[in-house]
């Protein structure tokens, strides 16, 4: 009552209410209703879904003392070219501008989207338009298509009631939308439009997941599609470079839930460790010497180069030159080193992961009027790069993120001690308004697998943070290797 009454607009009656008096219920639903309206107020009620205790005081909450969809802002809109398309407002004779707001599979009707009603009037059989934008960076490419309308529910509890409509400021579910994910928008057909897509978290832990066969490889990747059509926080990738496949969540919570899901749906996966993609570089200069002759009768195959290896800066790539003399390698064989190299540079030198910042110096070699072909001197320059590599040391480098933490001021201590275990270098800490902090710092994204869990745990669930790659650096030869991370 206190906290209704501190948003209440009328100033004497915090004083009336001090003072003893008794304060009618009705000016106190009015009162909630305003601040619960306007956002400042957020009531917290408990319920029991097993028991329904504390349900029908919930009902009667949303009846009497929650703004009605009239009094209530509608989210901004615009056309497919992302143009402002005006204000909506909540009447069932406006445009048709609705959302889903939840996608459920369900086993007899398949993919169920639980859609809220803006503006107009959903009907059965009725042409629409399906569009969802602004969450390709989750992995939910931005599509458009035209759908009908089949079948129209009202949901009450798990049962679905079939209804003609669902005007402005309803809830209703729609069976069959074959496109359609959470946080799409539902248009008419002639008149597209695209609600400002939500402002979701960003999901910072990676869970690795394979089948558990190869027959279940096509199961996992129908359910997993499913899945996260309904799910906009999570964020499913096929890493490039160590070919697993990742589920980006929110927590350990939301990963569990995701899990139950897939297996739900019967699918055999089982969870393994995130590969970190390591790279390789030489630490040292080093000769490499490529010899490539074959006869088996016939045409056969004959190539020799020599080659010189140094290392580059950081993030200078790689460089091929060209010093050989008198013609001993034609000059298309040439080109056809430069190719072995960078084939062999991609599978690696030592431990299997791409190779990254060297210079390659072509300074000898010897061709076959006949035999020498550019496969030949494809094979010959890859084992020179591995000849020098033998004879090198090589050098992991690892990825590294900037990393910013935003956290109230009385955890800014313990997450920078804990930053510092985690072998992570503080660039700098700001002011983020009120009572938070915000840390940057350079961690290796070893370190940052469980990070959000780690944070969650250190702050009392008030901590945040986001991360972007900075760059490789190289493994420090008293830390364990990151290349595999529980």
């Amino acid at each position: 009552i206190e906290g209704i009454i501190a948003e209440s607009e009328d100033e004497t009656l915090m004083d009336r209410y001090l003072g003893g008096e008794e304060i009618a219920l009705d000016v106190l639903i009015a009162d909630l209703e305003t601040a619960v309206a306007r956002g400042s107020f957020h009531p917290v009620l408990a319920t029991s879904a097993e028991t329904g205790l504390g349900t029908a005081e919930l009902l009667e909450m949303l009846r009497r003392a929650f703004p009605s969809p009239v009094e209530h802002g509608l989210p901004a809109v615009t056309d497919l070219a992302g143009n402002p398309a005006g204000p909506l407002t909540c009447d069932p004779a406006g445009p048709l501008a609705a959302e889903v707001v939840r996608t459920t599979i369900d086993p007899f009707l398949g993919r169920v989207c639980l859609v809220r009603v803006f503006s107009g009037t959903l009907r059965e059989d009725q042409a629409v338009h399906v569009g969802g934008h602004g969450l390709s960076d989750r992995g939910h490419p931005d599509h458009d298509s035209d759908e009908r309308i089949t079948h129209l529910y009202s949901q009450l509890g798990s049962s679905l009631r079939p209804v003609p409509y669902c005007v402005a400021g309803d809830i209703c579910a729609v069976s069959k939308l074959g496109s359609a994910e959470t946080g799409d928008t539902i248009s008419a057909r002639e008149a597209p439009l695209l609600v400002v897509p939500w402002d979701m978290p960003e999901p910072l832990m990676p869970v690795a997941v394979e089948a558990a066969s190869h027959g279940d490889e096509d199961a996992l990747a129908r359910s997993l599609a499913k899945v996260a059509a309904g799910d906009p926080t999570l964020r499913v990738e096929r890493n490039p470079e160590t070919h697993q496949l990742i589920l980006w969540c929110m927590g350990e919570a939301h990963a569990d839930v995701v899990l139950d899901r897939l297996r739900d749906q019967g699918v055999k996966l089982q969870t393994v460790d995130v590969v970190t993609p390591l790279r390789e570089t030489f630490a040292a200069p080093a000769s490499g010497h490529g010899r490539y002759v074959k006869q088996s009768g016939g045409h056969g195959q004959y190539a020799i180069c020599d080659i010189e290896v140094e290392p580059l800066e950081r993030g200078r790539g790689f460089e091929f030159v060209d010093k050989t003399v008198g013609g001993v390698i034609p000059g298309p064989f040439i080109a056809s080193v430069e190719k072995g190299v960078r084939a062999q540079m991609q599978k690696g030198v030592a431990a299997g992961f791409p190779a990254v910042d060297i210079r390659v110096t072509l300074v000898g070699g010897k061709a076959h009027s006949v035999d020498s072909s550019d496969a030949a001197f494809q094979a010959a320059g890859a084992l020179a790069l591995r000849e020098a590599a033998a004879a090198a040391r090589i050098q992991l480098l690892e990825p590294v993120s900037a990393v910013t933490i935003t956290v109230p001021d009385d955890y800014v201590g313990a997450v920078m001690s804990d930053l510092s275990s985690r072998r992570g270098r503080v660039t700098g800490t700001t002011s983020s308004g009120g009572e938070g902090t915000d840390i940057s710092a350079e961690v290796p994204e070893a370190e940052l697998l469980r990070y959000a869990t780690v944070l969650r745990a250190l702050t009392a669930g008030t901590g945040r943070f986001r991360r972007t790659y900075l760059r490789h650096e190289p493994v420090p030869s008293n830390a364990a290797s990151p290349a595999v991370n529980a």
